[in-house]
């Protein structure tokens, strides 16, 4: 009995690919690394320097860290200022603001986007020309209306003031999301029985929620940090915002840069919390359907 040995089949082996080489990315790594350095430096340097005391800021060998850090600047600036004031009036009105400018530029950037009617080109380029022109030249023509309404040195009037310069940004802003949402998911809604209202509360304000949240971050921001309107329209702490709370720390003979640090450092916390909003309300936006079950 005789056995056939059938011959081997030997399988041709791919190439081995060589692994590339973590080389040609370091340089954009390290482009990277520039930029987070230049734009998060200025804050870690703030930061060490709120917590460096008096001795060690006027000495003339400094160091970069502290040889002994205190947080009592942070103590002497609650206590011994009227900083807290200051952050308590530029939460109102900046608070204030995103309110009334995220219900407005809500409301008339679906009109713009949604309805044609006589004269809508001319309103949409007028309000793109009011971003062209400064807004220190609109400084005097305010304060003397600010004067005759008696609404200087009052929160009111600071108000006012930034709601008209958020609203025609955060307008056009609103009008390019609402311009993206299909208009046949709302004439659907329509044809199931919703009114106007029903479908501008259940379709188009949950649809809106990137672009609210975009226009609420923008209002907040430059309430927080608008720094000439607030100097000019303000003269004593019950109105003052942080801006001209921090200024009042730079002197003609002296910086207190233990208050002015620290006070910078404080300001920037909502700022920080306001954006982690705007990003929880930006992904939410972003990834709620409008598909029909």
């Amino acid at each position: 009995m005789t056995t056939s040995t059938a011959p081997m089949r030997v399988e041709a082996q791919a190439p081995a690919v060589p692994r590339r080489s973590g080389m040609r990315w370091r340089p954009i790594y390290l482009l990277i690394l520039a930029w987070i350095v230049g734009v998060l430096g200025p804050y870690i340097w703030m930061a060490i320097t709120s917590v460096t005391p008096l001795s060690e800021l006027h000495a003339t060998q400094t160091t970069i860290i502290p040889s002994n850090p205190s947080f009592r600047a942070y103590g002497r600036l609650i206590t011994q200022t009227g900083f807290l004031r200051n952050i308590a009036n530029s939460a109102i009105v900046a608070v204030t603001v995103v309110v009334i400018v995220v219900f407005c530029s809500l409301l008339a950037g679906t009109a713009l986007s949604r309805y044609r009617f006589r004269g809508r080109r001319a309103v949409l380029y007028a309000i793109l020309l009011l971003q062209l022109f400064p807004s220190i030249l609109l400084l005097v023509p305010l304060y003397i209306e600010l004067k005759n309404l008696h609404l200087l040195d009052n929160l009111v009037g600071l108000i006012l003031v930034y709601s008209a310069f958020s609203m025609s940004f955060s307008t056009w802003l609103m009008k390019g999301f609402v311009d993206q949402i299909p208009g046949e998911i709302e004439e659907a809604a329509l044809i199931d029985g919703c009114s106007k209202f029903q479908s501008f509360v259940y379709i188009m304000l949950p649809l809106s929620k990137p672009g609210i949240a975009a226009a609420g971050t923008y209002a907040f921001i430059y309430s927080w940090n608008e720094f000439i309107f607030a100097l000019t329209f303000t003269s004593s702490n019950t109105a003052k915002t942080v801006p001209v709370g921090l200024s009042q720390f730079i002197g003609e003979n002296i910086i207190r840069w233990d208050f002015l640090t620290s006070g910078g450092v404080i300001a920037a916390i909502p700022i920080l919390i306001g954006f982690m909003f705007a990003q929880r309300g930006l992904i939410a936006g972003l990834a709620s359907g409008a598909v029909k079950g």
